[in-house]
Parts: C-alpha cells; sequence; structure tokens
C-alpha cells in the first residue's frame, strides 16, 4: 500500500486487530440472533410446537360402533352385520391413480362401475390416509391374489368391516329399510363427532327412525405412527359404544307369508295385535332387495327399479292413498245408529238405484234390481250401495267426518313409521278450500260408500279396523316392542295419558256388537259378500270387503272389467278381525286393480288369519 512500509509491523498489527474485532462483533450479533431464535422457538413457543410435534407422533383415530341389531319378535335376525374385505386405495400415497388401477385390474376384476364410484368417493369428506373403497365384497381366493401383490404396492389396503346385511331380503325391505352411503345433504346435519368414522346412514323404515338408537357412540384411539402413516403402538383407547338393538312387533312368519299371498301382484297387507296396537306384518308389493343399496347399487340396476310400471320402490302400506269403498260402511253404519238418524229396524226398498230430489243423477247399486227390503245389517252383510246412500244423506259430511275421524283417517296414527302419509278425510272447508266450491249432496252419498274424494292408507284401515275390533278402545300402531327408546319413551308415556281421551264411547255400546254380528255373518252367513272365505274355519271370523272404483262409470254405462285396462280396474279391499270372540288380529288387505274385494282381498285375508291363529304359515322363518 502506498505510503505503507512493508516492515511498518505496528500499523499491520492495528488493522488485523479491528478486522478480529469486527468480524468478532458480526459472529456475536449473529450468534445473539440464533440464541433468541431458539429462545423464541423453545420457551415463548415451546406449547404450540410441542404440540405440533406430538400430533406428527401421536394420531387420535374414531373408532366406528357396531350398528344394533333388528330382531323380530320371535327373535328371529331381520338386520345384521357381516364382515366385508374391501379393496382400497390410499390417495396421499399414489402419484398415478390411473395406472394404479390399471395393474390392479390385473389381479382381479374392478368394472368400470367400481372405478365410477372410486372417483365419486375420493370427492366426499374423509380423513386423511384413509383408502378409500374400489372394490367390496371380495372373496377368499381374492384376498389370496391381492395378498401376494401387495407389498408391490404402498397406497393398496385390504380392510375388512363390517357392514349391514338383510337375511329375508325384499319381503321386509319396506317397513325395515335400509342403510346407504351417507350423502353431502344428509353430513349437514349430522352430528359429525358422532359419525366421523362411519360411512353409512339408515335411509329408510326402521333404520331411518331409530338411527340414533342404532348407530351407537363413536370411540377414539390414540396411536403412535411413523411418518408414513403406519400404526406403530397403540397409546390409549376408548371403546365406542354398540347400538342398541330393536326388538319389533312384526312377525317375520307373517310378514313372508302375507308378501307371498300376494304373489307379485300390486298391493298391501297390514296387520295389527288390536290390544297393543304392534304392527304384525306390513307388507307391501312388489318389493325389492335392500341388500343391493347397503354399498352401492348401480345405475342400471337402480333404474329398472325407478322406472318400472309396477313401482317397486312405492310402499304401497303407507303411502298409497286410495279409496276405501264399502270397508268403511260398518263404522257409518254405528255412526249413523249414534246420531240417530237410523236404527237398526229402520229399512228401504232397495230397487237397484237412488236418486236425490230435484236431481237427474241416478246412483247405482252394486246389484242390479237390488236388494228389496234392507235395514242396517242386511245392508251391511250384503253391502247394500242403495242403503248407505240414503244413511249418507241423513247424516250429512260433518257428522260423517266426524266420527270417522275417530278412527284415525285423515291424521298421522302411527308412533314409529316416518313415512307415512294422511290419506283424505274431506269436509265441506275442505272443498271450498281445495276445490272452490260447496259441499253437494251427491258428494254425501259418495262419501257414504268410500268413494269421492275419501282416500285412505291400507296401514290406516288396519288401525282402524284395530280399534273397531277393541270396540272404541284406541290404540297408536306401533313397530317396536322396547319401550326404553329414546324416540317413543315419551311418546308411549303421552300416548298412555291421552288414550282414554281418544277413546270412542258411544250412547249404546251394544251397537258395537250389533254391528260385530253383521260382519260375522259377511264371514259365515249365507248371503254374506265373503261366505266363500270363511267356509270351513276352525274359528269365527268378522269383516268387510270392499271395492273401489278407478275410472268414472257414466250414467248409461255399466262396469265391464273385460273392456278395461287392468291398469284401471277396481281396487279389491279387506277390513276385518279374528277370532270374532276375542280379536287377537286386525287386517286391511289391498289389491291394486283386483277387482271385487270377495274375490280376491278376501281369500288373501282368511290365509292370514290363518296363519296367525292357527300357525299354517306359508313359510318357516329360521329361529
Amino acid at each position: 500500500m502506498e505510503g505503507l512500509s512493508l516492515h511498518d509491523h505496528s500499523k499491520y498489527s492495528t488493522i488485523f486487530f479491528w478486522r478480529v474485532v469486527v468480524a468478532f462483533c458480526v459472529v456475536l450479533f449473529l450468534l445473539a440472533v440464533l440464541l433468541l431464535r431458539m429462545y423464541h422457538l423453545q420457551v415463548v413457543e415451546f406449547q404450540k410446537y410441542q404440540t405440533a410435534s406430538e400430533q406428527n407422533r401421536v394420531q387420535v383415530e374414531p373408532i366406528a360402533p357396531t350398528r344394533g341389531l333388528i330382531f323380530d319378535r320371535n327373535g328371529v335376525l331381520l338386520a345384521e352385520n357381516t364382515p366385508n374385505f374391501s379393496l382400497g386405495i390410499v390417495p396421499e400415497k399414489v402419484k398415478d391413480r390411473d395406472q394404479l388401477i390399471q395393474e390392479l385390474r390385473k389381479i382381479l376384476e374392478i368394472t368400470d362401475r367400481d372405478v365410477e364410484k372410486f372417483s365419486r368417493r375420493l370427492n366426499q369428506r374423509r380423513r386423511p390416509l384413509e383408502p378409500v373403497a374400489i372394490r367390496n365384497r371380495l372373496t377368499e381366493e381374492e384376498i389370496a391374489k391381492v395378498a401376494v401383490e401387495l407389498h408391490r404396492y404402498p397406497a393398496v389396503t385390504v380392510d375388512a368391516k363390517l357392514v349391514r346385511s338383510y337375511p329375508l331380503g325384499a319381503p321386509f325391505a319396506h317397513v325395515v329399510g335400509y342403510v346407504a352411503r351417507i350423502n353431502e345433504k344428509e353430513l349437514t346435519k349430522l352430528d359429525t363427532t358422532n359419525y366421523q368414522a362411519t360411512n353409512h346412514i339408515g335411509k329408510l323404515g326402521i333404520e331411518r327412525f331409530y338411527e340414533s338408537s342404532l348407530h351407537g357412540k363413536v370411540g377414539l384411539q390414540k396411536v403412535e405412527a411413523d411418518a408414513r402413516g403406519r400404526v406403530l403402538n397403540v397409546i390409549e383407547r376408548v371403546p365406542p359404544t354398540p347400538g342398541k338393538n330393536l326388538r319389533l312387533s312384526l312377525d317375520s312368519r307373517l310378514q313372508v307369508t302375507a308378501s307371498k299371498l300376494l304373489d307379485g301382484r300390486r298391493g298391501a297387507i297390514v296387520a295389527i295385535e288390536p290390544k297393543t296396537g304392534g304392527i304384525l306384518a306390513l307388507v307391501s308389493e312388489p318389493s325389492f332387495d335392500p341388500n343391493a343399496f347397503v354399498l352401492g347399487i348401480d345405475h342400471k340396476s337402480y333404474g329398472e327399479l325407478r322406472d318400472s310400471k309396477a313401482k317397486p320402490l312405492f310402499n304401497r302400506a303407507l303411502k298409497g292413498q286410495y279409496p276405501p269403498g264399502s270397508t268403511l260402511k260398518p263404522m257409518l253404519g254405528i255412526a249413523g245408529v249414534e246420531a240417530g238418524v237410523v236404527d237398526w229396524n229402520f229399512s228401504i226398498m232397495d230397487y237397484g238405484t237412488y236418486q236425490l230430489k230435484n236431481d237427474k243423477r241416478v246412483y247405482r247399486d252394486w246389484k242390479k234390481g237390488g236388494h228389496g227390503r234392507v235395514d242396517l245389517r242386511y245392508a251391511v252383510v250384503q253391502s247394500c250401495d242403495t242403503y248407505f246412500y240414503e244413511l249418507a244423506f241423513r247424516l250429512g259430511v260433518d257428522r260423517m267426518s266426524d266420527f270417522l275421524a275417530k278412527f284415525g283417517f285423515g291424521d298421522l296414527t302411527s308412533l314409529d313409521i316416518s313415512e307415512a302419509r294422511r290419506g283424505l278425510l274431506p269436509t265441506r272447508e275442505w272443498k271450498r278450500g281445495a276445490k272452490g266450491l260447496p259441499w253437494f249432496p251427491g258428494d254425501s252419498l259418495n262419501m257414504g260408500l268410500g268413494q269421492g274424494f275419501t282416500l285412505v292408507t291400507p296401514l290406516q284401515l288396519a288401525a282402524g279396523t284395530a280399534i273397531l275390533a277393541n270396540k272404541g278402545k284406541w290404540v297408536r300402531p306401533r313397530l317396536t316392542m322396547d319401550g326404553d327408546l329414546d324416540e317413543v319413551v315419551d311418546q308411549i308415556k303421552k300416548d298412555m295419558d291421552e288414550s282414554e281421551s281418544k277413546n270412542i264411547m258411544l250412547k249404546d255400546p251394544q251397537n258395537w256388537d250389533r254391528m260385530f254380528a253383521a260382519m260375522k255373518d259377511v264371514m259365515h252367513g249365507s248371503r254374506g259378500t265373503a261366505r266363500a272365505s270363511g267356509r270351513g274355519a276352525k274359528y269365527k271370523m268378522a269383516g268387510k270387503t270392499g271395492t273401489a272404483q278407478v275410472l268414472g262409470i257414466a250414467q248409461d254405462e255399466e262396469y265391464d272389467e273385460t273392456k278395461i285396462s287392468k291398469w284401471h280396474r277396481d281396487h279389491a279391499w279387506f277390513m276385518g278381525f279374528a277370532p270374532f270372540d276375542d280379536p287377537q288380529i286386525a287386517v286391511a288387505v289391498l289389491v291394486e286393480n283386483g277387482g271385487g274385494g270377495s274375490s280376491t282381498a278376501a281369500p288373501l285375508a282368511r290365509k292370514v288369519f290363518d296363519a296367525h291363529i292357527l300357525g299354517e304359515y306359508d313359510v318357516e322363518a329360521s329361529q
């Protein structure tokens, strides 16, 4: 350097000294910054990073509870849980899913439908590192094939889970229901904490109504995992609470028998125990296999069910609303006597037609030429339309509606069935609001025959028949026999408190017995409309047939079944109870477009009675 001697050691030492001091200060400053950062991380934010570190090592996993089982009244299993081995893929562990799927297809069969469902599940909410199933119900042979190759595919798993199964299948689909995968809409309404490990939920019937009891409570376990998410050790475990088992009032033998009796015909059979309101059978045909919905039904199969003209997905027993026809005549007969508009001795001359004053319309009896001289008892036995035209005219809509409402018509009467409909019990106010018209006397005549605007469901008619069999004692239809379930215990107590106020109290209780005698003659009398079905019985039964028109018939025409499409023929009805002196079962039978109630519905009811009372079941359900 200029002006600096090479031999000036003192100045060189001074420059070196200051350079060392500056370097030392820089190092000291950086060390201080590092120490401050370490202090901040290890002391100030200790709790935060300790938690993060612990979460890297320890994971909390939910444990799905075991769904409760469903039994019939005799202990026959209606809904169980069976092992399902599924092939799954962990999305986070694979880079090229399409290639992986192609390689898996070389090992076992994976359909395009399986891939489609897998893709949909990828978009649903799930936990990190949770496998997404691409194939369910693997056989032992398929499990063995996958196990041999599993080491080559870290992202592939074979998982065993319990899935819902319905061993008795289609006859119970509409009453027990089924479970299926939770959809996005349901997720917004569920307790997400309790359903963390659950993929399925009740969609229909008992499975849906008692979902909270059947599901149970989720469990938890803390596990130690490595960087790849593999579980190394279980640190702590809180076991799940299994769902409650349900015992239903259904008799599986009667349910299967009733299903077979319909033999593919469109219709419904509902049987109730009058003393308790317990539903013994609730059948809607045609039906479907509920097992197909548990793990996901394919589009083609669902489309066939949805688009079928026979509507197998439609629950006729609960949702079907039909004109009840002459099955309401026993109730209306009692209403007439109670109101004093007729008595048991009042009679008319029936020539086969009926006309109102100043009305040109002719109302016809089902029997051409009429029944001659008819009183109330004979009008029920022979189902004389002309007599009930007169009775309905005298009663009027107000008294008919009020009395029929006491049997539960036009209302939701069931305790634990959420899909049931109300039917329609018309009133003056209803017609003016719905149709914008006043109530006409002709409307009353139609109502007196269970036609016109009146609509009932098979469940409603069975419930009304049970109340009739109880001589007015009110019972609410129910499917469960367990009285400690959260969903029903309060309602059961409420029903017990209100039952007396709902009971039908007649001015003359003997009118029950007189009407029962007429209904017995329907089945066993020499001129009863259902005498063929009552013939040879080892016990006495009471009943009433009904035929409900689907198409109106013009004044100058007569009903000819052979000229009408089968989809427009009359509905066949029957309601009744047995044994006559101590009713154990009340039944409502509907056969859509089945024709006459006496020829079609009554024979089916007789076999239902025989099955329950005499044990003559068409099939013996396994015990």
